[in-house]
């Protein structure tokens, strides 16, 4: 497939840059803080079903295979990768962390602006991811973002895990132990 039609939208989609994404970061912050968090998360997640079915329909081309449901699960890390890039977001490496979640670490994403914050900054991001990983494991999926190049950290990297799991992730967090520690 050609660069110009991996990246092309879908009719009735739109394609939104990393600086309409920063703007509504720097927008939100200065004129909603209190809500920014929520806002972006839910942007982000309602954002997840477009990008899903952009995903179907460049997977074919990329593939072979018809159906994201019909990917095999060991190029699923590459595969995804490789449209995230071909979107705009960045490359991505995926790896298991602990018995009950999975690692999303991009080096390059799209929504960082490192330097720029003291906590993990991707809301849109992990909004946008849990819908899209729901619709590819048929399964409710949340997303956290633990490390971030806008606090800078060397990456961005996102769990993924049941709800319930996540919730706990964050419990023993604000209690002070490491990510990896809660999922031991």
């Amino acid at each position: 497939m050609t660069p110009s039609a991996a990246s092309s939208p879908s009719v009735g989609e739109l394609t939104v840059g990393r600086g309409a994404l920063r703007q509504l970061h720097a927008s939100l912050a200065a004129h909603a803080p209190e809500q920014a968090v929520v806002v972006l998360q839910e942007t982000g997640y309602a954002a997840g079903e477009a990008i899903y079915r952009a995903f179907s329909e460049w997977l074919p081309g990329r593939t072979g295979v018809d159906r994201p449901e019909e990917l095999d699960a060991d190029l699923l890390g590459d595969v995804l990768s490789d449209f995230f890039v071909a979107s705009g977001w960045g490359a991505i490496a995926m790896a298991p962390v602990g018995a009950s979640a999975l690692a999303l670490d991009a080096a390059d994403w799209a929504e960082a602006e490192p330097g720029s914050a003291e906590n993990p900054m991707c809301f849109f991001s992990a909004g946008m991811l849990a819908d899209f990983l729901g619709r590819l494991s048929d399964r409710q999926v949340s997303v956290m973002e633990v490390e971030c190049r806008s606090r800078g950290d060397a990456r961005c990297r996102f769990l993924s895990a049941t709800p319930e799991i996540l919730g706990q992730v964050y419990e023993q967090m604000t209690q002070g132990k490491s990510y990896e520690e809660a999922l031991q």
